[in-house]
């Protein structure tokens, strides 16, 4: 038995970058030829894209953890590692990518519809991109970027053009099944259809869809039945048609009190964002009342007794019986009237594109802060200077000066001077943190000494094994003092 699923949560990882390659070319007669280390390879993404021949988020489900290949490390020879192969997932036509706090990410409408949700991790360049007048043969090649790693839901929000409404067993699957060639479950219990059916319909020129939408009883809106789980599907309806059950046997219910219960929910149900922003709220769109099953005597004459109460409301209403068909051809001709006003109202654009929403972020600067878990502590923060660290190989001490160059150019050094930090202060950049020397002349045009050594560094190291050795030697006098 199929499921129809048309919401998940999904983990997607996108691949990690290539490490670049630190290599100096080497052939006879040149053991020196200069550094031709190649670049890694960019991780790959995890891309949604809208697939007419995917209708549920089933697969999802079952699978709900979707990773993009690596990079490959780049080689000698100047050869560039190999990209990661994007993962492409496949996704119905309406899905509505959001992150885990519920902000939009992505509407994604019409076939063929894109939206990278997790982008590859940079591959990191290789010694031969780092050469420079300062660094003819640098001993070091950057590390390759993580990709995206986060948490998406994906909403279903099914894209039909006439939404049926009404109370359990009022007979909208039944409608339907007779308007279209679908073949929806009927049954006559409350609560037969657990999904959403779409039928296509067929009216001279004009062609629409239909949508039945489950379980709306009063309360729906607040999480009772099944109404919240598939109100959403109602979103991008353009015309809401009530079905009304003239037969029903139920004490306190009649046309009227049942149209009334399902408008009230209407209106309490708050769209977190629709696919066409000009629709509005479900309260604002055009309704029509389809009075069903007036094959029953008692039920035509109520039937006929109501219309005037919802003509008043200016609602077209049409009396129908899905077991005979009667009224079904005015009912199909009017529908495609509906519809046809609305395209003519709200033309599609040339071509649909996913509504993205990025977080503002400054990728030029950077900001410093006091580390509040650390007396005399500080924390940098930025786009930049966050990346710069992830690519560093702290293992050697050439790429640490070059990534205290780095930092220096940018203003790093400056500002944690002007913060007021000391010698040996705490400063954390991303998950990294070092002791701060104000000592080190970064960015400063330095002289190379061997592949791999920073000479500024050596000298860090001396002049703290010294401060070391003299404390420890003040210690000792006050031993003896004491």
């Amino acid at each position: 038995m199929s499921r129809f699923i048309d919401r998940v949560v999904l983990h997607v990882s996108a691949g990690k970058g290539g490490n670049g390659c630190s290599s100096v070319h080497r052939e006879k007669f040149k053991p020196l030829g200069g550094p031709d280390g190649g670049n890694g390879g960019q991780g790959g993404g995890v891309i949604f894209v809208v697939d007419s021949n995917v209708h549920t988020l089933l697969d999802f489900h079952f699978n709900s953890h979707a990773k993009a290949s690596n990079g490959t490390q780049g080689m000698g020879g100047n050869r560039e590692g190999s990209n990661g192969e994007d993962l492409i997932l496949k996704v119905p036509d309406g899905t509505v990518v959001l992150d885990k706090d519920g902000r939009i990410l992505a509407d994604m409408i019409g076939e063929g519809t894109r939206y990278a949700a997790a982008p590859g991790g940079r591959g990191g360049l290789g010694n031969a991109a780092l050469a420079s007048k300062a660094r003819r043969a640098p001993g070091f090649a950057l590390l390759g970027e993580e990709g995206i790693e986060r948490d998406v839901v994906l909403e279903l929000k099914s894209v039909a053009d006439i939404g049926l409404v009404g109370f359990p067993s009022a007979g909208k699957s039944s409608l339907v099944s007779v308007l279209s060639a679908a073949k929806p479950k009927i049954a006559d219990y409350p609560f037969t259809t657990l999904v959403p059916n779409l039928g296509v319909v067929s009216s001279g020129d004009t062609t629409y869809t239909v949508a039945d939408v489950p379980g709306l009883i009063p309360g729906a809106s607040e999480g009772k039945g099944l109404g919240l789980e598939f109100l959403r599907h109602l979103e991008r309806t353009a015309v809401l048609a009530h079905v009304v059950d003239c037969a029903t046997l139920d004490p306190g219910r009649d046309p009227v009190s049942d149209v009334d219960a399902l408008e009230a929910e209407l209106a309490a149900y708050k769209p977190a964002m629709l696919g066409d922003a000009s629709l509005g709220d479900l309260a604002d769109r055009p309704r029509i009342v389809v009075l069903n099953k007036a094959d029953i005597p008692e039920a035509a004459e109520l039937a006929e007794m109501v219309t005037p109460e919802f003509e008043a409301r200016g609602w077209p209403v049409y009396t129908i019986s899905t077991v005979t068909r009667e009224g079904l051809k005015p009912l199909i001709f009017a529908l495609a009237k509906m519809v046809e006003d609305y395209r003519v109202a709200h033309p599609p654009a040339e071509k649909r594109r996913p509504v993205l929403r990025p977080v503002a972020r400054n990728e030029e600067g950077f900001q410093v802060i006091k580390d509040p878990d650390v007396e005399g502590g500080f924390i940098v923060l930025g786009t930049r200077p966050e990346r710069w660290v992830r690519q560093t190989q702290f293992s050697n001490d050439e790429a640490v000066g070059y990534l205290a160059d780095r930092l220096a150019r940018l203003g790093v050094e400056d500002a944690l001077i002007k913060k007021g930090a000391q010698p040996g202060a705490s400063v954390t950049i991303g998950d990294v943190s070092f002791d701060w020397e104000p000592q080190t002349p970064a960015g400063v045009e330095i002289t190379m000494t061997g592949r791999g050594t920073d000479a500024r560094l050596d000298q860090v190291e001396r002049i703290g094994a010294d401060e070391r050795k003299h404390a420890r030697r003040a210690r000792r006098g006050l031993d003896l003092e004491e």
